[in-house]
């Protein structure tokens, strides 16, 4: 039973969300305030988090922060606020997914339906990526190179196991939002960017190892192995 974290100062939301997420499955556990979430973070393991950023105190922000220092738990986050600086600025901390208020709650039963199916380990089904040095294995989504694990958070994992799965080929930004993210992004192709900068400097930070992701100017990017 995946288990799963609402972080919300107002009392109704978290309701709300435990109201139609337990029936399908979900445990819920519920945090008042930023502060609160961190500590039950501190003890406790979940599968997905559900974040408020308007928040008194230790807003949704720096609970986005904190936790991505060392944890790649998946992350949808809340806003009361359309202004897509705030998207954009949760995306780029590594948040997964967002919503903004007042949302339907069947479409927040299907958002963290569809980010646990991209981020809770996959069946074997779909074979290990071997390359230069890099290995890709989805049954654990454990990423190595040259030998060496590499820690990336669920959305880095995706990004290099799509781009992977087609060396060579060149994606737009338009079309790792659409295949990666899972659906529209539209004014937000900056967060591709984002993440492609960070898994970059992961990989990079094994000693003697290849570039894996190319920059194709004025188009996007793509997979290749180079010294």
């Amino acid at each position: 039973m995946p288990n799963i974290l609402v972080v919300d100062d107002e009392q109704k939301i978290r309701e709300l969300i435990r109201i139609y997420l337990e029936p399908e499955g979900f445990q819920v556990t519920e945090a008042e305030n930023g502060r609160q979430a961190l500590d039950i973070l501190s003890r406790e393991n979940f599968d997905l988090v559900i974040l408020d950023l308007m928040m008194p105190d230790v807003d949704g922000w720096a609970v986005c922060r904190e936790v991505r220092k060392n944890s790649s738990v998946p992350i949808i986050m809340l806003t009361a606020r359309g202004d897509e600086i705030d998207r954009v600025l949760g995306l780029e901390l590594g948040a997964d997914d967002y919503m903004v208020k007042p949302f339907s709650p069947r479409e927040m039963v299907a958002r963290v339906k569809a980010v646990l199916r991209r981020t809770l380990p996959e069946e074997p089904k779909k074979g290990r990526l071997q390359f230069d040095g890099l290995s890709i294995d989805p049954s654990s989504r454990q990423v190595t190179v040259l030998g060496r694990p590499v820690s990336l958070t669920p959305k880095e994992y995706d990004l290099l196991y799509f781009l992977a799965q087609s060396p060579g080929r060149v994606y737009t930004r338009e079309q790792l939002l659409e295949n990666v993210w899972g659906y529209d992004f539209f004014g937000e192709v900056r967060t591709v960017d984002t993440h492609v900068t960070r898994l970059r400097e992961k990989l990079a930070r094994v000693k003697g190892a290849p570039q894996y992701v190319s920059t194709v100017w004025g188009v996007g990017y793509k997979f290749e192995v180079s010294k």
